[in-house]
């Protein structure tokens, strides 16, 4: 609520066609809503490295400075008053949800279905799991030093932090640790993976890991509704 309350007070005295009236900037055009930070993490680096090679694609993270988008973390859980929730601002808004599994996976087909009823409004739903599961295990191995493999299906971030923490020694049992401590070790892996990881993304390693191109469908929907 407070973060709601904060978009309202930036952006709801203002048409969204005007210029920011303090600095005469153009104004914010589009909402970027994801889950959580560590998505928009992965997508400043990924949009990048895609932009360096395709310069019609969106750099976000030059987007974001720019004032074009505003990345806008949801928090996960009930998603579905996000369908909504910035519709009175007035800009178009793009919504990048992570599959999961079942049965989060049918909650969010229908929340996709009622954001793409709105007019200025897209929502994808990721073909894998989550978004660390469009990383390759080269890269992964490069920025924290584990090999592993997975499937599209998998819990990359579990996955990776148990291997750390078998690879460091510990006389404590994973399965002894308390889920706060689990819960500490995942999320400072999960930060890692969507920031170094995702730095060490080449355009063949995306290509190996998203054959049909998603990631490249979702940048251009993020284009396309910039200029509407």
């Amino acid at each position: 609520m407070r973060l709601y309350l904060k978009l309202r007070e930036l952006f709801g005295r203002r048409p969204a066609s005007t210029s920011n009236p303090n600095t005469g900037s153009p104004p914010t055009r589009l909402f970027v809503l994801v889950e959580g930070v560590n998505d928009a993490h992965f997508l400043r680096r990924i949009s990048a490295m895609l932009h360096a090679h395709q310069p019609d694609l969106p750099d976000l993270a030059a987007s974001e400075r720019s004032g074009d988008i505003l990345f806008v973390p949801t928090g996960g859980g009930d998603l579905l008053p996000w369908t909504y929730r910035l519709a009175s601002i007035g800009l178009a808004e793009f919504f990048l949800l992570d599959r999961e599994t079942p049965p989060v996976t049918q909650a969010r087909q229908q929340l996709a279905q009622i954001v793409n009823l709105r007019p200025r409004c897209r929502a994808f739903i990721t073909a894998k799991r989550s978004l660390e599961n469009y990383l390759h295990s080269a890269a992964i191995r490069e920025a924290i030093g584990v090999t592993i493999t997975f499937g599209d299906d998998d819990p990359v971030a579990e996955l990776v932090t148990r291997q750390v923490y078998q690879q460091s020694n510990s006389p404590t049992q994973w399965e002894d640790l308390s889920m706060r401590q689990r819960r500490r070790r995942r999320d400072r892996i999960k930060k890692l993976l969507n920031t170094a990881a995702a730095e060490r993304m080449t355009i063949e390693r995306l290509a190996e890991r998203d054959p049909p191109g998603e990631v490249i469908t979702w940048l251009k929907a993020i284009a396309e509704l910039c200029r509407v």
